[in-house]
């Protein structure tokens, strides 16, 4: 059993994490209004004192804590960490991010005290409050000598606590009535007051609003949270928690992808070469942004370079690459900016396609943007980067390199930086539970895309759906259009990657490429059925990656071939799920390059 403590963004986040696993857990809220749709917790809500928590948990066999309420939830993280110190209960802190924001028109507060004290010697007589309802009677102090508004949830509950505080109706606005730079221009406040609330809580919005209208800015800081809290920020962070703390939850774990440990392995170098210190743990942001930590195998440095390594751990995947040791030796530079070297195992491209020059070492785009952004947080010199993976070689004869030109060794490969293992049956079982609850979120249409990547380029098309919309079908498209009609979802976009749409077309329902690759007879037939030019034709014969056809093919043959391409796929699905289906053709840049609805 978890406990977990929410009615935040965060908190969302954390119940679509645990819905991954199969354990048990219960959702905790301080308002019962705070409803949330779990497919394998309970939903509870009500204030915990400290004996109520630690009766709780011991009566539910709690093993862990985890921690995803407001930052500013001060008596919650405080009874939350004595309680987990008398049940040697670890707490995993779901922590949010936080904007870097430089500023001299910002006027840091320790706490409410020291913002009322630094507004009144300020001379601020007119206030726009963004600090929320349950801060009404802590600014009392300030708003009954001045004309202060603020800004509120427009629910009864909400109106009626600001009400007991003494505070005046005519002063209250709402968040559903104008944003917040039309709000400041409405009111013309001397200032606003926020709260140090990060990225979730739209901080950086009101900093920018507030600056934009030339008004000062009070911003009260967050409190510190207890030093026994394990401190996350994203739903990756999250599941490894759990994984190490409580394996048995989640049947299968995650691990790093080759382009995290390059990525880890690189900064601990650098740290290393700048401060000639030993490292044993790394902190690095992954492509999503969102911060981990890596351990480090071991570390060597001269005056001029600094090598370290790092075990990659795959967790359950069956990568071949799980259990080496990548290596990343860092060097200054004469020349400016980062410039990247394969070392021994890794290999070297040969053909086009791959988004790197020929002869360039094959560190994909993705690694190779997520360490120069690691390396120039630290350093903006030149450095030279070289990369190598233990017995790469002849691993590489193990992968599909060799038939996509990678020569010599494998790739330093990761889109997202963390490997998803799924056995077959676990993948598609988790595809059947993400529509259950996307169902139970009464979401109308559901969007199930490959991946990471495909899936950021679907939510800009359908930027008001829920997070719980969207699903990945891997490779397994049939038996997700299966489990929607099994399910009798009402309505299905599909969005298909160019690389896959090549093999759904011919009627492949799985598109691993383990099992089955392009047909170039297949797309030379449907280019000429589609009325392509000749050349066409000897692009489909020609062609490495599916990525190339945009690209390759003429301005008049792509409005013929990309249609056509999609018609069959959705065919194919639509043969299948017979409900609403839109099916969408995506290049690998994210253009459209067809759309069809049924």
């Amino acid at each position: 059993m978890i406990l977990v403590f929410g009615g935040t963004t965060e908190g969302r986040i954390a119940i679509k994490t645990l819905d991954e696993g199969e354990g048990r857990y219960v959702y905790s809220t301080r308002s019962p209004l705070q409803k949330v749709d779990c497919a394998h917790g309970k939903h509870i809500s009500g204030i915990m004192t400290e004996p109520m928590m630690i009766d709780f948990c011991r009566n539910n066999a709690v093993k862990i804590i985890v921690d995803a309420a407001h930052p500013f939830a001060e008596h919650l993280h405080k009874t939350v960490s004595k309680a987990a110190d008398i049940l040697s209960i670890p707490v995993i802190r779901f922590e949010r991010r936080y904007p870097a924001i430089n500023s001299s028109s910002i006027i840091w507060c320790n706490n409410y005290e020291d913002a009322v004290e630094k507004m009144n010697a300020d001379n601020v007589h007119c206030l726009l409050a963004l600090t929320g309802v349950q801060t009404i009677s802590r600014l009392k102090p300030f708003w009954e000598n001045s004309e202060t508004w603020f800004r509120i949830l427009n629910r009864n509950e909400s109106v009626e606590k600001a009400l007991q505080s003494g505070f005046p109706k005519s002063r209250l606005v709402f968040y559903e009535e104008c944003e917040t730079t039309d709000l400041i221009r409405r009111i013309t406040p001397d200032a606003i007051l926020t709260k140090e609330s990060g990225d979730s809580g739209g901080f950086k919005e009101k900093i920018d609003a507030a600056l934009s209208c030339g008004i000062k800015v009070f911003v009260i800081r967050r409190p510190k949270l207890p030093k026994n809290f394990i401190i996350v920020e994203g739903k990756h962070g999250l599941r490894r928690e759990i994984e190490q703390l409580l394996p048995e939850f989640y049947p299968l774990h995650t691990g790093f992808t080759t382009g995290s440990c390059a990525t880890a392995a690189a900064k601990a170098a650098l740290m290393v070469l700048l401060s000639g210190e030993k490292i044993t743990e790394v902190s690095f942001k992954i492509p999503e942004g969102e911060t981990m930590k890596m351990p480090i195998d071991s570390t060597e440095a001269t005056p001029m370079s600094a090598k370290a390594s790092v075990i990659k751990d795959s967790g359950n995947d069956p990568d071949v690459t799980n259990g080496c040791r990548i290596s990343v030796t860092v060097a200054y530079a004469t020349h400016p900016g980062i410039t990247f070297y394969g070392g021994e195992g890794i290999g070297t491209v040969t053909l086009p396609g791959l988004g790197l020059d020929i002869g360039e070492p094959a560190i994909n785009p993705a690694p190779r943007k997520n360490i120069i952004d690691e390396l120039s947080s630290l350093y903006t010199g030149g450095l030279d980067v070289t990369i190598s993976l233990e017995n790469g070689k002849d691993l590489a004869e193990k992968t599909f390199n060799p038939r996509v030109g990678v020569v010599g060794g494998v790739s330093i490969i990761g889109t997202t930086g963390i490997v998803r293992p799924f056995s077959h049956e676990a993948f598609i079982d988790c595809i059947r539970r993400e529509m259950d609850v996307a169902l139970a979120m009464n979401c109308e249409r559901i969007v199930v895309n490959s991946g990471g990547k495909s899936e950021r380029f679907m939510k800009v098309l359908f930027p008001d759906l829920p997070s719980h919309a969207f699903i990945h079908y891997g490779n397994a498209i049939g038996e997700t259009m299966e489990i929607g009609r099994e399910k009798e979802v009402p309505r299905i976009t599909i969005g298909i990657m160019l690389g896959k749409a090549v093999k759904l077309a011919e009627g492949n329902m799985d598109t691993h490429s383990h099992k089955i690759t392009v047909n170039r007879e297949f797309l030379k037939k449907l280019a000429k059925d589609a009325g392509c030019s000749d050349k066409a034709l000897d692009v489909m014969d020609q062609f490495n990656l599916a990525r190339e056809l945009p690209s390759s093919l003429s301005e008049g043959d792509a409005s013929r071939f990309f249609p056509a391409l999609l018609s069959l796929c959705h065919k194919h699905c639509a043969g299948i799920f017979p409900n609403t289906l839109e099916a969408v053709l995506i290049a690998d840049d994210g253009k459209i390059l067809s759309r069809i609805e049924s």
